[in-house]
């Protein structure tokens, strides 16, 4: 297959994306649990971490593995900004919505910074700030804290204030990334760029978010997940039945 060939095919998975992205948008759900985590590759060249385009945020609908984000970068607020956009826009059509993490706080600091509200109780001074009513944050502070100085953090923590109607229906058990971790390792063994002893770097940013975005549709919305034996869009609700490969890419010209 010629090099233009196959950018195109590329290409042409980042516009199908979009158009499948904000279809499941548009559904209304009662009550999501996400999970937040980062998988890191090298970018063009063998840079420190801190460095490198190559770090992608992963966001995971726990019951479906539906997976809402594929986001690459820079490790920065810029990333975490992008990828929770999407966040910003479901939580429109949520009721109850929880975003848990492995120990990354910037998952929360960001959602919190995006769509905050103002507790107005009539009181003399300035409202109380929190997180949308139905929006929950928890984190899981994992490693041992002996080495480092001040006060410790304990394992599981809310990280910003909520609003006082929030169900809090959460266990410390269930505040975990589990099922993120296992997709990262996945994608380890499914994209060359990922695999940890390997010189196959992505070129630049832009290709590997073009790789990621033929993943995010195939993984949806065509190969059922080994756990819930269903094609992750199917076990959402989002669509009755998976997708053939004729319908996938026909869906560009009837949008």
């Amino acid at each position: 297959m010629a090099k233009n060939t196959l950018l195109n095919w590329e290409a042409r998975f980042t516009g199908i994306k979009q158009t499948l992205l904000l279809y499941a948008l548009l559904h209304v759900y009662l009550k999501l649990i996400i999970e937040g985590d980062e998988v890191y590759t090298k970018v063009k060249k063998n840079a420190p971490p801190g460095e490198s385009l190559g770090w992608t945020v992963v966001l995971m609908d726990r019951s479906s593995r539906f997976l809402w984000e594929l986001r690459c970068g820079r490790k920065d607020s810029k990333l975490f900004k992008k990828a929770l956009g999407t966040l910003e826009q479901l939580i429109n059509q949520t009721q109850d919505l929880s975003l848990i993490t492995d120990g990354e706080r910037r998952y929360g600091n960001v959602l919190f910074e995006i769509c905050h509200g103002l507790i107005r109780n009539g009181k003399k001074g300035r409202p109380r700030k929190t997180l949308k009513k139905g929006v929950k944050v928890r984190v899981k502070n994992k490693g041992s804290q002996s080495h480092k100085r001040g006060p410790k953090r304990s394992k599981y923590q809310t990280p910003h204030p909520e609003h006082p109607t929030t169900e809090q229906d959460i266990k410390d058990g269930d505040i975990h990334a589990n099922h993120c971790e296992a997709f990262n390792s996945s994608l380890r063994r499914r994209n060359s760029t990922f695999r940890r002893r390997s010189n196959t770097y992505a070129k630049n940013e832009t290709s590997l978010q073009r790789t990621l975005d033929v993943y995010w549709v195939v993984h949806n919305f065509l190969r059922a997940h080994f756990t819930t034996k269903q094609v992750p869009a199917v076990a959402f609700g989002i669509i009755d039945k998976d997708l053939s490969w004729e319908e996938l890419l026909a869906i560009p010209m009837a949008a």
